[in-house]
């Protein structure tokens, strides 16, 4: 959907370095941090965001987007549902809109795929938003009022029965609402947001549960990986009330990924995971930033998508992955299909994944040269998650530097000169993998 995306907060410094005077032993918090992962013992479940179901959606539109989806091996397909457009008078649904849902859920089982439908857009007869929006409040075409919470809980709850009684056997999850934390507010605005998403989402989880006990419930829908907006939803009550949380993260995925499931376990939450948008724009060289995110090529947007997917494969606490998106738009490149419709590098790599969820990733590499009297410190990674270069002197760790990549997912380091240049053996890893992938050279 498109959106301002929030920058990611995690609580750590791009670049964070260390150096040990000769002969003096690691500080206890240099040292690398070893954990042993559960293997996992099925994928998580793989998809893509696909069409939104308003009054922009056709029988074509939905059959192509499904089709699509099928060829690319996804599991689930998610879409937005927009509440003010399905049901534009309490008690009224919309046989327009209905209809394409219909259709949508249709092709997806015929096509072996289960649907994740997020319900977000207030209508008007319901919206909290202020008088002066609420004046150009249409039912058709949605506009700044949908974006406010509803004064009626049990008004959404009621409709998300609806949804859960029509089309439950067929749908992965529910989700309550989209990014309630987003700063731009598209999705949800106004004040109190913790408290008034927290009403919204306790409302509906036994109206859901009341209808179809099996059907996931996913709550949350947040982009803030630092914890703070999360605590906040714990502070007013949401524990109990979900089966999953939904998050979206754009930059350091795994980082943030990883960050927020910390947040969850220190707060006695072990609900999994559901990263239901992440994605690149292959938006480069056109442009150099989309929604707020760098552009990548087409290639690189390729590889991100498989390698993230393969990564979170393995992780015991996500449940699905879910890429933004399928198709772009004329405003946005993260689509594996161009704006017409032609398949982009990263569907056929995508579709790899999907299918192979297991197969291998990119490895870290690292390639050393002398310049002057410094040592360079060059090569690529897997995206999504901070990585850490160390240099040995002997067994001696004398210094180590916490990095990100650049938009190419290359990294090209100097290190300090007061190291040397000879007798050194430099290791480079990624957090997410650990130090069993490290790259390793000796000059």
């Amino acid at each position: 959907m498109p959106r301002h995306l929030a920058k990611l907060a995690i609580g750590l410094a791009v670049a964070i370095f260390a150096l040990a005077g000769a002969g003096a032993a690691v500080a206890a918090h240099g040292k690398p941090h070893k954990r042993k992962r559960p293997q996992p013992t099925t994928a998580v479940l793989g998809g893509v965001n696909v069409i939104g179901l308003n009054y922009g959606s056709t029988t074509a539109s939905i059959d192509s987007a499904i089709a699509q989806a099928h060829a690319l091996h996804a599991k689930v397909v998610r879409t937005e549902v927009a509440w003010s457009t399905f049901e534009p008078q309490q008690g009224q649904i919309d046989a327009t809109t209905q209809s394409s849902a219909d259709r949508l859920v249709s092709d997806a089982a015929a096509d072996g795929m289960r649907v994740i439908m997020v319900v977000d857009s207030t209508p008007c007869w319901t919206s909290t938003a202020p008088t002066a929006l609420l004046n150009s409040c249409s039912p058709v075409f949605g506009g700044e009022a949908n974006s406010w919470p509803p004064a009626s809980p049990a008004a959404y709850a009621a409709f998300m029965a609806y949804l859960a009684g029509r089309y439950g056997a067929h749908l992965a999850a529910l989700e309550v609402w989209n990014e309630p934390d987003q700063s731009n507010e598209q999705y949800f605005a106004g004040p109190n947001k913790a408290e008034r998403y927290v009403a919204v989402l306790r409302a509906a989880y036994p109206a859901i549960k009341a209808v179809d006990p099996s059907l996931p419930v996913l709550g949350g829908s947040i982009v803030g990986s630092n914890g703070a907006f999360l605590r906040l939803l714990y502070e007013k009550g949401m524990k109990g009330y979900y089966d999953g949380l939904a998050v979206h993260y754009y930059t350091l995925t795994l980082a943030a990924v990883r960050s927020i499931h910390e947040v969850q376990l220190a707060n006695g939450d072990r609900t999994p995971l559901w990263l239901d948008e992440f994605g690149w724009s292959s938006c480069f060289p056109q442009e150099s930033i989309e929604q707020e995110q760098d552009c990548v090529t087409p290639r690189t947007q390729a590889t991100n998508l498989a390698n993230t997917f393969r990564a979170l494969a393995r992780s015991p606490y996500v449940a699905a992955a879910v890429s933004y998106k399928l198709q772009d738009s004329s405003t946005e490149d993260f689509g594996v299909l161009g704006a017409a419709g032609a398949r982009k590098p990263s569907f056929a790599a995508f579709a790899s994944a999907l299918a192979s969820p297991f197969g291998s990733i990119s490895p870290v590499t690292l390639r050393l040269r002398r310049k002057g009297s410094s040592l360079i410190a060059s090569g690529s990674a897997p995206v999504g998650d901070y990585l850490r270069l160390e240099v040995f002197h002997g067994k001696v760790l004398r210094y180590w530097e916490l990095f990100t990549l650049n938009r190419f997912d290359e990294y090209s380091l100097t290190l300090p000169p007061v190291l040397g240049t000879h007798g050194l053996r430099v290791r480079v890893y990624q957090y997410w993998a650990g130090i069993g992938k490290a790259a390793q050279k000796t000059i």
